[in-house]
Protein backbone atom coordinates (compact mmCIF):
# COMPACT_ATOMS: atom_id res chain seq x y z
CA UNK A 1 0.00 0.00 0.00
CA UNK A 2 1.36 3.41 -0.95
CA UNK A 3 1.52 6.05 1.73
CA UNK A 4 -0.86 8.99 1.25
CA UNK A 5 -1.39 12.14 3.24
CA UNK A 6 -4.76 13.20 4.58
CA UNK A 7 -6.33 15.82 2.35
CA UNK A 8 -8.92 18.39 3.37
CA UNK A 9 -10.83 20.16 0.60
CA UNK A 10 -11.79 23.69 1.60
CA UNK A 11 -14.59 25.71 0.06
CA UNK A 12 -17.64 27.78 0.98
CA UNK A 13 -20.15 25.87 3.09
CA UNK A 14 -22.85 26.22 0.43
CA UNK A 15 -22.28 26.92 -3.27
CA UNK A 16 -24.85 28.07 -5.82
CA UNK A 17 -23.86 28.40 -9.48
CA UNK A 18 -25.42 29.05 -12.87
CA UNK A 19 -27.42 31.66 -14.71
CA UNK A 20 -30.08 33.16 -12.45
CA UNK A 21 -28.44 32.07 -9.20
CA UNK A 22 -28.36 35.66 -7.92
CA UNK A 23 -32.16 35.51 -7.54
CA UNK A 24 -31.62 33.10 -4.64
CA UNK A 25 -29.72 35.64 -2.53
CA UNK A 26 -32.63 36.83 -0.39
CA UNK A 27 -33.63 33.26 0.43
CA UNK A 28 -30.06 32.35 1.36
CA UNK A 29 -29.77 35.42 3.59
CA UNK A 30 -33.03 34.53 5.31
CA UNK A 31 -31.79 30.98 5.91
CA UNK A 32 -28.80 32.47 7.75
CA UNK A 33 -31.21 34.53 9.90
CA UNK A 34 -30.00 37.84 8.48
CA UNK A 35 -32.43 40.69 9.12
CA UNK A 36 -30.13 43.72 8.86
CA UNK A 37 -27.36 42.79 6.42
CA UNK A 38 -24.48 45.05 5.50
CA UNK A 39 -23.96 44.97 1.74
CA UNK A 40 -20.30 45.51 0.85
CA UNK A 41 -19.70 46.59 -2.73
CA UNK A 42 -17.88 49.25 -4.75
CA UNK A 43 -18.88 52.31 -6.72
CA UNK A 44 -18.27 50.59 -10.06
CA UNK A 45 -20.80 47.89 -9.21
CA UNK A 46 -23.14 50.55 -7.84
CA UNK A 47 -23.03 52.36 -11.18
CA UNK A 48 -23.56 49.20 -13.21
CA UNK A 49 -27.15 48.61 -12.12
CA UNK A 50 -26.38 45.22 -10.56
CA UNK A 51 -27.36 46.23 -7.03
CA UNK A 52 -30.86 47.62 -7.66
CA UNK A 53 -32.68 44.30 -8.32
CA UNK A 54 -31.02 42.81 -5.25
CA UNK A 55 -32.11 45.69 -3.04
CA UNK A 56 -35.64 45.39 -4.40
CA UNK A 57 -35.73 41.70 -3.53
CA UNK A 58 -34.62 42.55 0.00
CA UNK A 59 -37.56 44.89 0.51
CA UNK A 60 -39.84 41.87 0.34
CA UNK A 61 -37.57 39.56 2.33
CA UNK A 62 -36.48 41.64 5.31
CA UNK A 63 -38.54 43.42 7.91
CA UNK A 64 -35.60 45.64 8.84
CA UNK A 65 -33.48 47.82 6.57
CA UNK A 66 -30.21 46.98 4.86
CA UNK A 67 -27.03 49.06 5.09
CA UNK A 68 -24.83 49.74 2.09
CA UNK A 69 -21.06 50.21 2.20
CA UNK A 70 -19.50 51.10 -1.15
CA UNK A 71 -16.26 52.92 -0.24
CA UNK A 72 -14.12 50.04 -1.44
CA UNK A 73 -10.80 50.99 -3.03
CA UNK A 74 -9.27 49.36 -6.10
CA UNK A 75 -7.21 47.16 -3.82
CA UNK A 76 -8.59 46.19 -0.37
CA UNK A 77 -6.89 48.37 2.23
CA UNK A 78 -6.58 48.00 5.99
CA UNK A 79 -8.12 51.39 6.78
CA UNK A 80 -11.16 50.49 4.64
CA UNK A 81 -11.63 47.31 6.69
CA UNK A 82 -11.59 49.44 9.85
CA UNK A 83 -14.14 51.86 8.39
CA UNK A 84 -16.41 49.10 7.12
CA UNK A 85 -16.32 47.36 10.50
CA UNK A 86 -17.33 50.63 12.15
CA UNK A 87 -20.29 50.94 9.73
CA UNK A 88 -21.39 47.39 10.55
CA UNK A 89 -21.35 48.02 14.28
CA UNK A 90 -22.89 51.50 14.13
CA UNK A 91 -25.77 50.21 12.01
CA UNK A 92 -26.24 47.16 14.25
CA UNK A 93 -26.03 44.81 11.29
CA UNK A 94 -26.29 41.06 11.74
CA UNK A 95 -24.70 39.71 8.57
CA UNK A 96 -22.51 40.64 5.60
CA UNK A 97 -23.19 40.25 1.88
CA UNK A 98 -20.29 41.01 -0.47
CA UNK A 99 -21.22 41.86 -4.07
CA UNK A 100 -18.24 42.76 -6.21
CA UNK A 101 -14.75 41.77 -7.25
CA UNK A 102 -11.92 40.55 -5.08
CA UNK A 103 -11.55 43.85 -3.24
CA UNK A 104 -15.14 43.86 -2.01
CA UNK A 105 -15.07 40.18 -1.09
CA UNK A 106 -11.70 40.32 0.69
CA UNK A 107 -12.80 43.39 2.62
CA UNK A 108 -16.07 41.72 3.62
CA UNK A 109 -14.29 38.52 4.66
CA UNK A 110 -11.81 40.47 6.78
CA UNK A 111 -14.59 42.46 8.44
CA UNK A 112 -16.59 39.30 9.15
CA UNK A 113 -13.75 37.79 11.20
CA UNK A 114 -12.84 41.15 12.77
CA UNK A 115 -16.32 41.68 14.22
CA UNK A 116 -16.26 40.85 17.92
CA UNK A 117 -12.46 40.62 18.09
CA UNK A 118 -11.01 43.15 20.50
CA UNK A 119 -7.50 42.89 19.07
CA UNK A 120 -6.03 45.21 16.47
CA UNK A 121 -6.47 44.15 12.84
CA UNK A 122 -2.72 43.52 12.64
CA UNK A 123 -3.15 40.55 15.00
CA UNK A 124 -5.20 38.68 12.40
CA UNK A 125 -2.48 38.66 9.73
CA UNK A 126 -0.70 35.41 9.07
CA UNK A 127 -1.93 31.83 9.13
CA UNK A 128 -4.61 30.71 11.60
CA UNK A 129 -4.56 33.85 13.75
CA UNK A 130 -8.35 34.29 13.57
CA UNK A 131 -10.20 33.15 16.70
CA UNK A 132 -13.71 32.64 15.33
CA UNK A 133 -16.38 34.09 13.07
CA UNK A 134 -19.94 34.49 14.28
CA UNK A 135 -21.10 36.91 11.59
CA UNK A 136 -22.95 35.23 8.67
CA UNK A 137 -21.24 35.87 5.33
CA UNK A 138 -22.40 35.55 1.71
CA UNK A 139 -20.20 36.36 -1.31
CA UNK A 140 -21.32 37.08 -4.88
CA UNK A 141 -18.53 37.80 -7.39
CA UNK A 142 -19.19 40.31 -10.17
CA UNK A 143 -15.92 39.48 -11.94
CA UNK A 144 -14.64 36.16 -13.24
CA UNK A 145 -11.19 36.06 -11.75
CA UNK A 146 -10.36 36.19 -8.07
CA UNK A 147 -12.07 33.07 -6.74
CA UNK A 148 -12.26 34.85 -3.38
CA UNK A 149 -15.79 33.54 -2.83
CA UNK A 150 -14.43 30.04 -2.14
CA UNK A 151 -11.01 30.67 -0.56
CA UNK A 152 -9.84 30.99 3.03
CA UNK A 153 -7.68 34.06 2.53
CA UNK A 154 -8.10 37.83 2.41
CA UNK A 155 -5.25 39.94 1.03
CA UNK A 156 -5.16 43.53 2.26
CA UNK A 157 -2.91 46.47 1.40
CA UNK A 158 -1.21 48.31 4.22
CA UNK A 159 -0.84 51.74 2.62
CA UNK A 160 1.54 53.08 5.25
CA UNK A 161 3.88 50.08 5.09
CA UNK A 162 3.44 49.73 1.29
CA UNK A 163 2.92 46.01 1.77
CA UNK A 164 0.26 43.44 1.04
CA UNK A 165 -0.66 41.28 4.00
CA UNK A 166 -2.76 38.16 4.19
CA UNK A 167 -5.26 36.82 6.69
CA UNK A 168 -5.37 33.04 6.23
CA UNK A 169 -8.00 31.08 8.15
CA UNK A 170 -10.81 28.65 7.40
CA UNK A 171 -13.04 31.10 9.28
CA UNK A 172 -12.86 33.26 6.13
CA UNK A 173 -14.70 30.66 4.04
CA UNK A 174 -18.15 32.17 3.37
CA UNK A 175 -21.33 30.48 4.53
CA UNK A 176 -22.70 30.85 1.00
CA UNK A 177 -21.07 31.61 -2.35
CA UNK A 178 -23.31 32.50 -5.28
CA UNK A 179 -21.56 32.45 -8.66
CA UNK A 180 -24.03 33.96 -11.12
CA UNK A 181 -22.73 34.86 -14.61
CA UNK A 182 -25.42 37.52 -15.06
CA UNK A 183 -23.59 39.63 -12.46
CA UNK A 184 -20.46 39.79 -14.65
CA UNK A 185 -22.10 41.13 -17.84
CA UNK A 186 -21.55 44.77 -16.88
CA UNK A 187 -17.87 44.18 -16.07
CA UNK A 188 -15.73 46.64 -18.12
CA UNK A 189 -13.44 45.06 -20.77
CA UNK A 190 -10.23 46.00 -18.93
CA UNK A 191 -11.49 44.35 -15.75
CA UNK A 192 -12.71 41.33 -17.71
CA UNK A 193 -9.20 40.99 -19.13
CA UNK A 194 -7.26 41.43 -15.90
CA UNK A 195 -9.56 39.24 -13.82
CA UNK A 196 -9.68 36.58 -16.54
CA UNK A 197 -5.90 36.35 -16.74
CA UNK A 198 -5.84 36.30 -12.93
CA UNK A 199 -8.08 33.22 -13.02
CA UNK A 200 -5.73 31.63 -15.55
CA UNK A 201 -2.77 32.32 -13.25
CA UNK A 202 -4.69 30.61 -10.43
CA UNK A 203 -5.33 27.58 -12.63
CA UNK A 204 -1.75 27.25 -13.86
CA UNK A 205 -0.05 27.94 -10.54
CA UNK A 206 -2.32 25.57 -8.62
CA UNK A 207 -1.56 22.84 -11.14
CA UNK A 208 2.18 23.36 -10.75
CA UNK A 209 1.99 23.74 -6.98
CA UNK A 210 4.01 21.42 -4.78
CA UNK A 211 0.76 20.84 -2.89
CA UNK A 212 -1.56 20.01 -5.79
CA UNK A 213 -3.66 16.87 -5.37
CA UNK A 214 -5.78 14.44 -7.35
CA UNK A 215 -8.75 16.63 -6.43
CA UNK A 216 -7.28 19.98 -7.48
CA UNK A 217 -5.50 19.04 -10.72
CA UNK A 218 -8.60 18.26 -12.82
CA UNK A 219 -10.15 21.55 -11.68
CA UNK A 220 -6.99 23.44 -12.69
CA UNK A 221 -6.77 21.84 -16.13
CA UNK A 222 -10.44 22.26 -16.98
CA UNK A 223 -10.32 25.91 -15.89
CA UNK A 224 -7.36 26.49 -18.23
CA UNK A 225 -9.23 25.00 -21.17
CA UNK A 226 -12.35 27.05 -20.54
CA UNK A 227 -10.46 30.32 -20.09
CA UNK A 228 -8.38 29.67 -23.19
CA UNK A 229 -11.59 29.30 -25.22
CA UNK A 230 -13.77 31.97 -23.61
CA UNK A 231 -11.72 34.90 -22.30
CA UNK A 232 -11.24 36.66 -25.63
CA UNK A 233 -14.91 36.15 -26.48
CA UNK A 234 -16.04 37.64 -23.16
CA UNK A 235 -13.60 40.53 -23.64
CA UNK A 236 -14.72 41.36 -27.20
CA UNK A 237 -18.43 40.57 -26.73
CA UNK A 238 -19.33 41.49 -23.14
CA UNK A 239 -22.97 40.43 -23.49
CA UNK A 240 -22.13 36.92 -24.73
CA UNK A 241 -23.78 35.02 -21.88
CA UNK A 242 -22.23 31.69 -22.85
CA UNK A 243 -18.73 33.17 -22.66
CA UNK A 244 -19.60 34.90 -19.37
CA UNK A 245 -20.91 31.65 -17.89
CA UNK A 246 -17.84 29.74 -19.04
CA UNK A 247 -15.55 32.34 -17.47
CA UNK A 248 -17.54 32.48 -14.22
CA UNK A 249 -17.38 28.70 -13.90
CA UNK A 250 -13.70 28.56 -14.84
CA UNK A 251 -12.86 31.24 -12.29
CA UNK A 252 -14.74 29.28 -9.63
CA UNK A 253 -12.93 26.06 -10.54
CA UNK A 254 -9.56 27.82 -10.46
CA UNK A 255 -10.50 29.32 -7.09
CA UNK A 256 -11.35 25.89 -5.71
CA UNK A 257 -8.04 24.57 -7.02
CA UNK A 258 -5.77 27.30 -5.70
CA UNK A 259 -7.75 27.60 -2.48
CA UNK A 260 -6.55 24.08 -1.69
CA UNK A 261 -3.27 23.68 -3.60
CA UNK A 262 -1.99 27.25 -3.30
CA UNK A 263 -0.34 29.57 -5.80
CA UNK A 264 3.32 30.29 -6.36
CA UNK A 265 5.95 32.69 -7.61
CA UNK A 266 3.72 34.70 -9.95
CA UNK A 267 1.70 35.86 -6.96
CA UNK A 268 4.77 36.29 -4.77
CA UNK A 269 6.35 38.63 -7.32
CA UNK A 270 3.05 40.42 -7.92
CA UNK A 271 2.51 41.32 -4.26
CA UNK A 272 5.23 44.01 -4.03
CA UNK A 273 3.96 45.59 -7.25
CA UNK A 274 0.54 46.05 -5.69
CA UNK A 275 1.83 47.07 -2.28
CA UNK A 276 4.33 49.68 -3.42
CA UNK A 277 3.08 50.80 -6.85
CA UNK A 278 -0.63 50.07 -6.43
CA UNK A 279 -1.02 47.86 -9.48
CA UNK A 280 -4.26 45.92 -9.34
CA UNK A 281 -3.94 42.29 -8.33
CA UNK A 282 -5.01 40.95 -11.73
CA UNK A 283 -2.71 43.21 -13.73
CA UNK A 284 0.33 42.61 -11.52
CA UNK A 285 -0.18 38.85 -11.84
CA UNK A 286 -0.64 39.11 -15.59
CA UNK A 287 2.51 41.16 -16.21
CA UNK A 288 4.69 38.65 -14.29
CA UNK A 289 2.97 35.53 -15.63
CA UNK A 290 4.90 34.47 -18.71
CA UNK A 291 8.40 35.17 -17.40
CA UNK A 292 7.84 33.20 -14.18
CA UNK A 293 6.52 30.31 -16.28
CA UNK A 294 9.67 30.48 -18.40
CA UNK A 295 11.73 29.99 -15.23
CA UNK A 296 9.52 27.23 -13.85
CA UNK A 297 9.58 25.07 -16.97
CA UNK A 298 12.98 23.46 -16.26
CA UNK A 299 11.65 21.88 -13.07
CA UNK A 300 8.35 20.45 -14.31
CA UNK A 301 8.47 19.66 -18.04
CA UNK A 302 5.88 16.88 -17.92
CA UNK A 303 3.40 19.15 -16.17
CA UNK A 304 3.95 21.82 -18.81
CA UNK A 305 2.93 19.32 -21.47
CA UNK A 306 -0.41 18.89 -19.68
CA UNK A 307 -0.80 22.67 -19.53
CA UNK A 308 0.04 22.98 -23.22
CA UNK A 309 -2.68 20.49 -24.13
CA UNK A 310 -5.17 22.37 -21.94
CA UNK A 311 -4.24 25.55 -23.81
CA UNK A 312 -4.96 23.99 -27.20
CA UNK A 313 -1.66 22.41 -28.25
CA UNK A 314 -1.86 19.63 -30.86
CA UNK A 315 -1.52 16.11 -29.45
CA UNK A 316 1.69 15.74 -31.45
CA UNK A 317 3.47 18.29 -29.22
CA UNK A 318 6.39 16.75 -27.31
CA UNK A 319 7.56 17.54 -23.80
CA UNK A 320 10.70 19.33 -25.00
CA UNK A 321 8.58 21.92 -26.85
CA UNK A 322 5.88 22.36 -24.21
CA UNK A 323 7.59 25.23 -22.40
CA UNK A 324 7.84 27.38 -25.52
CA UNK A 325 4.25 26.63 -26.47
CA UNK A 326 2.88 27.55 -23.04
CA UNK A 327 4.89 30.77 -22.75
CA UNK A 328 3.97 31.84 -26.29
CA UNK A 329 0.27 31.06 -25.82
CA UNK A 330 0.10 32.91 -22.51
CA UNK A 331 1.86 35.92 -24.03
CA UNK A 332 -0.50 35.82 -27.02
CA UNK A 333 -3.60 35.70 -24.85
CA UNK A 334 -2.41 38.60 -22.68
CA UNK A 335 -1.70 40.62 -25.83
CA UNK A 336 -5.13 39.82 -27.28
CA UNK A 337 -6.84 41.32 -24.23
CA UNK A 338 -4.41 44.27 -24.08
CA UNK A 339 -2.55 43.41 -20.88
CA UNK A 340 0.63 45.56 -20.61
CA UNK A 341 3.85 43.60 -21.16
CA UNK A 342 6.44 45.51 -19.16
CA UNK A 343 6.94 47.15 -15.78
CA UNK A 344 8.09 50.38 -17.39
CA UNK A 345 4.57 50.86 -18.78
CA UNK A 346 3.49 51.48 -15.18
CA UNK A 347 6.29 54.01 -14.57
CA UNK A 348 8.07 51.65 -12.20
CA UNK A 349 11.73 52.72 -12.00
CA UNK A 350 14.41 50.15 -12.75
CA UNK A 351 16.12 51.19 -9.52
CA UNK A 352 13.21 49.65 -7.58
CA UNK A 353 14.02 46.11 -8.74
CA UNK A 354 16.41 45.14 -5.89
CA UNK A 355 13.88 46.21 -3.28
CA UNK A 356 11.06 44.46 -5.13
CA UNK A 357 13.12 41.28 -5.27
CA UNK A 358 13.84 41.36 -1.55
CA UNK A 359 10.15 41.90 -0.77
CA UNK A 360 9.04 39.09 -3.08
CA UNK A 361 11.62 36.70 -1.65
CA UNK A 362 10.05 37.27 1.73
CA UNK A 363 6.67 35.93 0.60
CA UNK A 364 7.63 32.43 1.73
CA UNK A 365 4.01 31.34 2.19
CA UNK A 366 3.66 31.34 -1.59
CA UNK A 367 7.20 30.57 -2.73
CA UNK A 368 7.12 27.25 -0.87
CA UNK A 369 4.37 26.17 -3.30
CA UNK A 370 6.43 26.98 -6.39
CA UNK A 371 7.99 24.05 -8.29
CA UNK A 372 11.30 25.88 -8.64
CA UNK A 373 13.15 27.46 -5.73
CA UNK A 374 14.03 31.08 -6.47
CA UNK A 375 16.80 33.11 -4.89
CA UNK A 376 16.73 36.89 -4.52
CA UNK A 377 19.00 37.13 -7.58
CA UNK A 378 16.65 34.87 -9.58
CA UNK A 379 13.70 37.05 -8.68
CA UNK A 380 15.62 40.21 -9.60
CA UNK A 381 16.44 38.61 -12.97
CA UNK A 382 12.74 37.92 -13.58
CA UNK A 383 11.77 41.51 -12.76
CA UNK A 384 14.58 42.73 -15.04
CA UNK A 385 13.37 40.53 -17.91
CA UNK A 386 9.85 41.94 -17.51
CA UNK A 387 11.12 45.52 -17.28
Amino acid sequence: MTETRVQVFKTARRLLTGYGASAQLAAEAEALMMKRPLIVTDKGVMGSGVIEPILESFQHAFTDSTTLYSDISAEPETHVVEDCRHRFMASKCDGIIAIGGGSAMDTAKAVAVYIGDDRKLEALFGEDQVRTRKTPLICLPTTAGTGSEVTNIAILSDVNAQLKKGIVSNQLLPDVAIVAPELTVSCPPAVTAASGVDALVHAVESYLSNFSTELTRPLSLRAMTMINKSLLQAYENPKDMNAREQMATASLMAGLAFGNAGVGAVHALAYPLGGRFHLSHGVSNAVMFTEVMRWNYANCRALFLDIAYALGAPNTLVKEDAGDFVVERLAQLCEQVNIPKTLREFDIPREAIPELAESAHGVTRLLRNNPRELSVDDIAAIYTAVY
